[in-house]
């Protein structure tokens, strides 16, 4: 079944290739567009609707993963939720980026939340917020203390990574697509008007969470790092937290048949759906170094506001 749903997804691709001049189509992984295993939904915690279990209670967010969309929040998220002392809601509230929904107001977003022990910490994450031009100072007027985290990948491999997602999107619900370099490329342009685009200009939208939020309550993680190498993202995340050292090598094994690590907590063994993401079409060399060269600026510029570099450079 597997092989069979392949060949389609390439045959998919071939009917809506761009020109022959572009590169043959490749495969790389798409973070936050990798379907999961029931099981491993399963694990978040349990949600809003559940019986509480006695001794616990609903609670605002003490951390909340704030983006960016396609940099590995649901990886993050689901990794973080071995942890005993953490609480993660099940589902993406979109309560400080949707105005209807922050219209319900605190309660109603309390009430998502899922029931959690005393010793426990509640976390959401919704990756719209990053990009959300609302959502930092709201979440300031709820809770100026709160800790964010943040994990990013390469900018530009982003952008692909959300074009992917919609593209595959529209093909589900019959919609017509079009090649990205239509919508990188603009008479002859780089189109930065292009969604994608300026939701990887990091910069832009790191100056607006840091008029309402000291730098040290904002960790980076690196998405690209969170995948290849899971275990030390997730002690720092762990320290910036202040949670006791509780995630371990042995909730990680490399599976050698899916080529990637799978979690391994309560006894149960994990792993991310065997598609391990969607398949990335190759952009044209000329239109990626386009992009790459306008991402350049905005990644110095967030270098120097984060005090930190990252290999994507």
């Amino acid at each position: 079944m597997a092989s069979f749903l392949v060949s389609i997804l390439l045959l998919v691709l071939q009917t809506y290739a761009a020109p022959s001049e572009l590169v043959k189509a490749s495969f790389s992984i798409a973070l936050d567009a990798i379907d999961l295993d029931p099981v491993l939904h399963a694990n978040v915690s349990e949600d809003a609707t559940s019986s509480p279990p006695p001794g616990t209670t609903k609670r605002t967010p003490h951390s909340i993963i704030i983006g960016v969309r396609k940099g590995g929040t649901r990886a993050l998220l689901e990794m973080l939720d071995i942890h005993p002392e953490v609480a993660a809601a099940a589902t993406e509230v979109h309560f400080f980026d949707w105005d209807e929904n922050y219209a319900k107001g605190l309660e109603w977003y309390r009430d998502l939340m899922p029931y959690s022990y005393p010793d426990q910490i509640t976390i959401e994450k919704t990756p719209g917020y990053f990009t959300s031009p609302l959502a930092p100072e709201r979440i300031c007027s709820m809770n100026s203390s709160l800790k964010l985290l943040l994990i990013l990948r390469d900018p530009a491999e982003r952008v692909i990574s959300d074009y992917t997602q919609v593209y595959f999107n529209r093909l589900e619900n019959h919609k017509p697509v079009q090649a990205i370099e239509n919508l990188l490329v603009r008479n002859g342009a780089l189109n930065i008007r292009y969604k994608a685009i300026q939701r990887s200009l990091y910069d832009v939208h790191m100056r607006n969470w840091l008029k309402h939020f000291p730098l040290e309550q904002i960790h980076i993680v690196d998405g690209d790092a969170l995948i290849h190498d899971p275990l030390p993202e997730l002690q720092k995340v762990e320290r910036f937290l202040n949670l006791p050292p509780r995630i371990v090598p042995s909730n990680f094994y490399f599976n050698q048949t899916k080529g990637f690590y799978c979690i391994r907590s309560d006894g149960r063994e994990r792993c991310l759906h065997e598609s391990k993401g969607r398949p990335h079409p190759s952009v044209n060399s000329t239109v990626l170094q386009q992009l790459r060269s306008y991402l350049r600026e905005h990644n110095q510029n967030f270098f120097r506001m984060v005090r930190r570099t990252f290999s994507w450079q």
